[in-house]
């Protein structure tokens, strides 16, 4: 009732549904029912199966694609602390040699068929564990990474422009949106 309540006053509605763990039907119809995309993290991808729901070749169209969220370790920290199966499996899915294992995370999701791409900071950084924004369950040493405006260069600004270029995720004439 609230969600059409909302639809009904206010038309469209800009929300991600936040399905990951364990969804009961009567959640997904409720996303479905009102377009809300669901959300699909590079990471929960790589566990052997093919079919797996967060592999970018099964996404759908309307989701929002994560290299990682907040509550993950970063795409380095990742793959540095996965089991030997989970690497080799994340290498052959994302057709890697592993040297720059956040630049191939960040291409998978650019490259997938989901609507929205939302690729953390740390990851365009190509960061590790350290630069992990939250552990889920403590209470001491979250939240506190932040970045430092030397990281942010030309050269990383380029490539990150010319990857969105060419998987179409730039607005219409190649330029960064702005808030003017």
């Amino acid at each position: 009732e609230l969600f059409q309540a909302l639809k009904k006053e206010l038309g469209w509605l800009p929300i991600i549904a936040e399905d990951l763990g364990v969804i009961t039907a009567e959640v997904d119809a409720l996303r479905d029912e009102f377009g809300f995309p669901g959300m699909r993290v590079l990471q929960f991808g790589f566990n052997g199966d093919l079919n797996n729901f967060h592999l970018p070749n099964n996404y759908p169209a309307n989701c929002v694609a994560f290299t990682g969220t907040h509550d993950n370790d970063t795409a380095l920290g990742w793959f540095v602390g996965a089991g030997k199966s989970d690497r080799e499996f994340c290498l052959e899915c994302l057709h890697s040699n592993g040297e720059e294992i956040h630049w191939d995370f960040i291409n998978a999701v650019l490259a997938s068929p989901a609507n929205t791409a939302i690729v953390p900071l740390q990851d365009v950084l190509g960061l590790g564990s350290e630069a992990r924004m939250n552990v889920p369950n403590t209470v001491a040493g979250n939240w506190l990474w932040r970045f430092r405006e030397v990281d942010l260069t030309e050269k990383l600004a380029t490539r990150l422009r010319e990857l969105s270029a060419l998987h179409q995720r730039t607005p219409p004439g190649g330029e960064p949106a702005t808030n003017e």
